[in-house]
Order: C-alpha cells, then structure tokens, then sequence
C-alpha cells in the first residue's frame, strides 16, 4: 500500500526499554549487528514530475531527470553517479563547460533511437531535403509514475518522420534504484507496429545509447581534455578491440573529478541477438546495436534487418550501472551475472 504521495511508507518498531525481556533485548542486539547493512542502505526513490521532465531523487538527492520536451527524442539528463559524480557529457544539453568536446550534437546523455527505421533517420536529427522538420519521437500520455525503494516510470511515445506519419510507437518502462554502493537505470522498451510492418534497418548508427563523461573517454577528439578511460567487455576484450564485437556486457571506467567511477551496461539474456553488438567508440560514444550486422561482423548489406510484423511487438531491456572504482572493483561480471538469472527467473515464472 502506498501513501498520498505514491510512496511506500516505512515501517518503525519503537519499544520503551524496561518493557523488553533480556532475551527480546539480545534478540534485538543481534539483528543490529548482523544485518546493518542491509537496512542502512534501504533507498527512498522519488519521481517529481514537471512541466518538462520527471526528476528523479534517491534519498532526497537527484539522480536525474527523464526530459520528454525540448529535444527530439526523449533524454536522460543529467545523471548523477555515486557522490553526485556527473556520469555524462553535458553538451549540447548545457554549454559553456570547459573541455567537453562538440561533436555529434544528437549524442544527448542516455537515449533510444535508429538511424534506419522504415528507411527513415531518427539518429542524426537531420531536416529533409526541402527544410522539412527532423524525425522525432513524441510523447503521447502523461507518463505513469510509482515511488519507493525503486522508481518506476512508464511512458508512450510516437516515432513521428518528417511528414507526420506515425512509423511505430514505443512504450517504455524505466526503474531507478540502487545496487549495493552502486546507482541504476533499468531500461525497458516495446517497439509496436501497429499501423504497418516496421523494419529495424543494418546501420551501426544506433540503438540504446549513451555518450560517456569526457574524462571516461578513451581518447582525446574534439578539443576534450582529461581522457583517461578504459573500456572492457564480457568476453575479456579492452579499449578499442570492443568495437563491433557481441558481449553481454561493455564497462567504461576511469577518474572524474578526482574519483575513480564506471558506467556498465548490461544486454539482457531475452534480448533479440543477445550478446548484442557494441557501437562503442573511443571518443565516448557507447550503445547496444543489435542491427548493424553489416558495419559491426562484414555481413551482407541489410543482413542485420529485423522486421516487427503489423501488430506485433519487439521488446528490448538493459540496465546502466552507475558505480565508483574500476570494473573489476565493481565486480561487474557477478553484478550481470545475478541481474541476468534475476531476469530468468521472473521469465519462468
């Protein structure tokens, strides 16, 4: 049951002391000493929201906000690691900080979308040819919202091309919480056909997708200064080699701000081609493609297309983990491997 606020109410014992027997009382001493972990870190996860965006806090601190007005697509930003460390590049979304490259201006924090959707570009944000307006994805509902230990946000969107026509709609399903000393994002999508066949087209400009902070950069590109990152994924691989390559998980960790911190992102098992594709660039570019079979494995041109049928659906989930310290401090393999049978075992049951 939840509050007026959409909360989970937290429930508190209170005992006067004289009113406890001394077995009560080293039954209660020995509940605080073995188990205090557990409940201090018990996470209270607001979702606020306003006239743009839902704004995310965990224990009264923000996390970030899932902004659905004012871009063409629907972002994440910012998003705010462990010790309110920034996880992201900030530009284009705020300008004016020093050292962050200009590059790629639709790279936008966190997002989902293609470059190649019924043929039509929803990655680039580019206008047609005769100055019509980009594709964009749309919100059609006020997004639903549920608070507690973990953050809930469900929400529907139009894929709108250039001429207004409706090419699919998504919804979306996207949790925030906590994992030890760790913050995440678990993001779930079902891409619809309603109107028509829709076709996921062979292009490496895509899918689930997030621009590292510069310092997490594996090289220097674009006037960025600071980049000090390295890369590793499932299958052993480090730094450049990940590119293109299938793994069920692709970490980037280094220092920001003077602390060490990582961004993993994990492909679930369920997911169409699982282990996915990795469209991960050095100059901070990360996203799971299932699609792009052409660019990523030399496959024929269109090999990688995956057609949804009318009516039909294509559902897709990951999670972004936010944490300090190295991959191997983060122990990133067993976090996927528990996240991963958690996610078998609800399929099962």
């Amino acid at each position: 049951m939840t509050d007026a606020t959409g909360s989970f109410p937290r429930t508190r014992f209170f005992a006067a002391p004289h009113a406890l027997t001394s077995e009560v009382r080293i039954c209660f001493l020995f509940l605080i000493l073995v188990f205090p972990i557990r409940y201090s870190f018990a996470a209270e996860v607001l979702l606020t929201p306003l006239e743009d965006r839902v704004r995310v806090t965990i224990d009264d601190k923000h996390f970030t906000d899932y902004i659905f007005r004012g871009h063409l697509k629907p972002i994440l930003f910012p998003i705010l690691g462990p010790g309110q460390v920034p996880m992201t590049r900030s530009w284009p979304i705020i300008d004016g900080i020093a050292e962050e490259p200009h590059d790629h201006p639709h790279h936008e924090s966190l997002w989902f979308t293609h470059g190649k959707v019924n043929g039509i570009d929803f990655w680039a944000h580019q206008q047609g040819a005769h100055g019509e307006p980009a594709p964009k994805t749309l919100q059609t509902k006020n997004a639903k919202i549920h608070n507690g230990p973990e953050g809930m946000l469900e929400v529907e969107n139009d894929w709108v091309a250039s001429d207004g026509v409706v090419v699919c709609s998504d919804q979306r399903t996207i949790r925030f919480g906590i994992d030890g000393d760790a913050r995440f994002i678990d993001f779930s999508i079902v891409l619809m056909a309603h109107h028509n066949p829709v076709i996921f087209g062979d292009t490496k400009e895509g899918t689930m997708a997030m621009r590292v902070h510069p310092s997490l950069q594996l090289t220097e590109s674009n006037g960025s200064k600071g980049a000090a990152g390295h890369a590793t994924n499932s299958e052993g691989l480090i730094d450049k080699d990940i590119w293109g390559k299938r793994a069920a998980w692709v970490d980037y960790s280094g220092p920001i701000d003077g602390k060490t911190m990582g961004i993993a992102i994990f492909d679930a098992p369920s997911n169409l081609r699982h282990p996915t594709t990795w469209h991960a660039r050095d100059y901070g570019l990360v996203t799971a493609n299932p699609f792009g079979l052409h660019d990523f494995e030399n496959a024929p041109e269109e090999a990688g297309n995956y057609t949804i049928p009318k009516g039909e659906t294509l559902q897709l989930a990951y999670r972004f983990l936010f944490h300090s310290g190295t991959t191997k401090d983060a122990t990133i393999a067993a976090r996927y491997a528990a996240w991963a049978a958690r996610l078998n075992a609800k399929r099962v049951e």
